[in-house]
């Protein structure tokens, strides 16, 4: 079998997931014919898809015996070096060699931005013994990398990996203007480039003024356009739970109507009417209870994007805050239509259940503000 016929059936068994077929199929080819480079590469890529991350790094030094300047060699042998652990000042060494053996090739200079960039942070952190770094951290040791990406970009201005690097060293140094231009320049050439639309859609959600209502149809229509895109979902999902989040704001108005109709708020005293309420009043509050929820939720939720419908429904059946957050306003407004649908003659007992029911539910929006904060944290930095 040619060289051509076992890399070509090899690639189609790749494609199938059949990989161990396929390392058997390049392992008896490497056998036959010990001096076929492509055979080794090829080798090589299905032991990094079988996870053997040594073996591979061996038939890629293999390869680079017997063609020490193969300049796709170089570069999948320094990727596996950096997967398999070995570091990434071992993965750096053989990309400056396929960069000054093929100086015209975009693909070499692009990993290498990226590595460098990576090891420069690294170095950062370790010297300062940060556990986080900043802009303000990374962008005095980036000029390598910016540079090394310019250059990729410069010779590739059509392929999108090379404005992907760019955008990630623009990214690390805090420089949004250019990591626009790059996310714009990507949805140019690829309009459904998950990471791009991600960025995008986050930065238009995340803009100040923008509601959680408008936020979430935002990524929902984002998402539609990348739908394997996990940022843009947990994206989603916080902007989701800051709707849920909102529904006890309409609980806890349709409590404060309720004390304010007992005469238990903090406001009772000289002006409360008299017990029990006449049965007209009570029904009037409670139609009042209605209005407030039909108008704050129900029709703000029916005017939503489908998939921002069905992510509620998903995101209450997913996650115990979410269901928290849904049940405590309910429980909320249950309390408030008990207080004022039974003619109570005494204050005592509504006063009671308002003063609870108004505590424990500020208490838990006080503590879960941490979990809506941690939840948008990841979403941007997915």
């Amino acid at each position: 079998m040619s060289t051509d016929q076992a890399v070509e059936r090899a690639e189609a068994l790749v494609s199938l997931q059949r990989y161990e077929e396929a390392r058997a199929l390049l392992a008896r080819r490497v056998a036959e014919a010990p001096d076929d480079i492509r055979a080794w590469t090829g080798l090589a890529r299905c032991l990094r898809d079988l996870g053997s991350m040594d073996e591979a790094v061996a038939a890629t030094g293999e390869a680079l015996r017997l063609a020490p300047e193969d300049v796709n060699a170089l570069v999948l042998h320094a990727q596996l070096l950096q997967r398999s652990g070995a570091g990434l000042e071992a993965a750096i060494q053989p990309l400056r060699e396929a960069v000054r053996v093929r100086p015209d090739y975009w693909y070499s200079w692009s990993v290498l931005a990226d590595y460098v960039m990576r090891q420069s942070m690294l170095r950062v952190a370790r010297e300062r013994n940060l556990r986080k770094l900043t802009a303000e951290d990374v962008a005095p040791v980036s000029a390598e990398a910016v540079a090394l990406a310019d250059e990729g970009l410069r010779l590739a201005p059509d392929q999108v990996y090379a404005y992907e690097i760019r955008r990630f060293v623009a990214g690390m140094t805090g420089d949004r203007a250019t990591a626009d231009a790059m996310d714009l320049a990507i949805l140019r050439i690829d309009p459904s480039n998950s990471t791009a639309l991600s960025n995008r859609t986050r930065q238009a959600a995340d803009a100040p003024g923008v509601r959680a209502a408008e936020a979430a149809d935002l990524i929902a229509d984002g998402l539609g356009a990348a739908p394997d895109s996990r940022s843009m979902q947990s994206a989603l999902d916080a902007a989701t739970y800051r709707l849920l989040r909102g529904t006890r704001w309409l609980a806890l108005l349709c409590l404060a109507f309720a004390g304010l109709a007992l005469g238990v708020g903090p406001s009772d005293g000289e002006n409360a009417q008299d017990l029990p309420l006449s049965l007209g009043q009570r029904l009037w509050d409670v139609l009042v209870f209605a209005v407030i929820w039909a108008v704050g939720a129900l029709l703000r939720y029916r005017r939503r994007r489908k998939g921002v419908r069905l992510n509620v429904r998903s995101l209450l059946h997913r996650d115990g805050w979410a269901r928290l957050a849904a049940g405590q306003a309910v429980a909320v407004t249950v309390c408030a239509a008990v207080m004022v649908l039974i003619p109570w003659t005494e204050r005592d007992v509504p006063r009671v259940v308002f003063w609870v029911a108004l505590v424990t539910t500020l208490l838990t929006m006080y503590v879960d503000r941490a979990r809506v904060r941690e939840a948008f944290r990841r979403s941007r930095t997915r």
